[in-house]
Formats: C-alpha cells, sequence, structure tokens
C-alpha cells in the first residue's frame, strides 16, 4: 500500500517578497472502517498501513478482545475508491468461537477524527475502562538516564516525520539485558492510531501484559493514551508534552508512571516517582 504519504506542489511564499514552487510531501489521511463479525464498529481517520494491527490494538482498548487468539480471522473487505481501485478502508474483525460480540453501546456513532479517541462513544460509563492486568505488582524500575534518551530515540527512527513533518508517533520500549529495547514504532495522523497500532503489533508479537515496558510517543499524554497503556499491562508511559488531569488522575488510580515533557534533559513525573532511579546503580 502506497498511501502513507503524497506528493503535492506547493507555492512558498516568504516576507521579503519571495514566490517558489515546490513539491511537498504529505501525510496519508483516509478512513478506515471498523468491522465486528461483519457488522460496523467504528470508523476513524488514519495514516493508512499496519491496518490489521490498529483495528485489534482498538478493539482490545475497546474490551473487545484481550489477546490474539480471540480473533479468528481478518481482512479487508471489497471497496472501491474514486479511481476505481480497491481502497482497503474497510477491516473486517472475525471474532473467534466464544468470544462474545461488543455491547452495541460501545458503537461509535459518528466518525471518530485523528485527534480524538473517544468520539462517538455511546455512553460516559463506556469511556473508562478497567483492565485485567495489576500494575502495582509490577516493580520494575529505570535509570533517569534510560528514559530521558527515549525522545531522541523514537525521534531518529520516525521515517515518515522526516518526510512529512505531519505524523505523530508511539514506540514501545522492552527490556533487555542492555536496557530498554524499541520493539516497534509506529507513525500516524493520529495518536491515538499510532498507539493502537504498536499495541495491536503487541498482541500478536508479545502478548501482554507488557511487563517492564515503556511506551514513548511524541505528543501529549491524554486521558485514552493512557487507558490503552493500561490496559495493555505496560507500567510507564512518556510523553514529550503535558497530561492532561484526567490522564494524571487515572495514571495514579492504576497505579502507573505518568512523565510528561521529557525533553531528553529533563522530564516531569506526575505519577508513579518511585520507578525511576536517579542515582546510578550500583554493580559488583
Amino acid at each position: 500500500m502506497a498511501r502513507v504519504t503524497q506528493r503535492r506542489r506547493v507555492t512558498r511564499l516568504s516576507a521579503d517578497g519571495g514566490e517558489r514552487a515546490r513539491a511537498d510531501v504529505l501525510a496519508g489521511e483516509e478512513p478506515l472502517e471498523i468491522r465486528v463479525n461483519g457488522r460496523s464498529f467504528s470508523v476513524t481517520m488514519r495514516t493508512p498501513g499496519d491496518d490489521f494491527d490498529m483495528a485489534v490494538g482498538f478493539l482490545h482498548g475497546e474490551g473487545v478482545v484481550t489477546s490474539w487468539a480471540d480473533v479468528a480471522q481478518i481482512d479487508y473487505r471489497s471497496g472501491i475508491g474514486a479511481d476505481g481501485l480497491r481502497d482497503y478502508n474497510v477491516v473486517d474483525v472475525t471474532l473467534a468461537q466464544g468470544v462474545p460480540p461488543p455491547d452495541p453501546t460501545l458503537e461509535r456513532h459518528v466518525y471518530t477524527s485523528s485527534s480524538c479517541g473517544v468520539c462517538g462513544t455511546a455512553s460516559i460509563e463506556s469511556v473508562r475502562r478497567t483492565g485485567a492486568h495489576d500494575l502495582t505488582t509490577d516493580r520494575s524500575t529505570y535509570p533517569l538516564s534510560q528514559l530521558l534518551a527515549l525522545p531522541d530515540r523514537l525521534r531518529e527512527a520516525q521515517a515518515v516525520f522526516d518526510r512529512t513533518g505531519g505524523v505523530h508517533a508511539a514506540g514501545l520500549f522492552l527490556p533487555g539485558t542492555e536496557g530498554l529495547t524499541l520493539a516497534c514504532l509506529r507513525e500516524d495522523v493520529g495518536r491515538h492510531n499510532a498507539v493502537d497500532k504498536v499495541l495491536g503489533w503487541a498482541l500478536r508479537e508479545h502478548g501482554m501484559p507488557l511487563r517492564g515496558s515503556v511506551i514513548q510517543v511524541s505528543g501529549r499524554a491524554s486521558f485514552e493514551l493512557v487507558q490503552k497503556s493500561v490496559l495493555a499491562g505496560i507500567p510507564v508511559l512518556s510523553a514529550v508534552s503535558a497530561p492532561s488531569s484526567l490522564a494524571a488522575d487515572l495514571a495514579d488510580e492504576a497505579g502507573m508512571t505518568l512523565i510528561g515533557f521529557n525533553r531528553g534533559t529533563a522530564l516531569n513525573v506526575y505519577t508513579g516517582v518511585e520507578r525511576v532511579l536517579t542515582k546510578p546503580v550500583a554493580t559488583g
């Protein structure tokens, strides 16, 4: 699928009166309809690519699936775009036998924009979900220097951002013998889409809970990003910008370490500061 980016001619105007035509590269944005057992569940705007992972990651965040084994089949449904070609904008997830279909009240009744993670949710009660993984039992700790390095490591791996400057990123860092290892990075015009793509990959390739892991995001830490991370059993969410008050409340309640304004030289720890080691770890 070659719709992750799109080239467009632009006119560059400058304050000194300069005018120049040039080519620019834009991040792709198209609708994706997610169906469950043939029934429409949600429509969201996203950057095409990793659609199956995104659909399953989204359904995990909605409480529809808890593991990859809950998915019997996932495929594209036929759809023809304006150019007469198949558009790959409808994904149908067939649940495994015995997995109950989603509650109709969870269905998104409006289009979800690329900047909204809970738009169209049918009831306030369905916005907030509880997870099966107790983060308070995950006592992983992390040297401050490793956490401060995450934004630069994320940025260095952002190939689509380098070309467009117009996408968010989420990176899942898993514990390894030499510290945190970048296991999966996804980019998208939507912050929550990038996280869904990462979590769908994790559900397929790793399983959950994601104990000892850190998810680093390129934007702010909103409520829905904290909730998705809590449901995945991720003990640390780090963002380059600020969290919302509700995000901090949920992180505190769940036992998550929530970090904001991580800019490489300093960071703010809003909850769970006990996981951050500010002194070198003694060896020998």
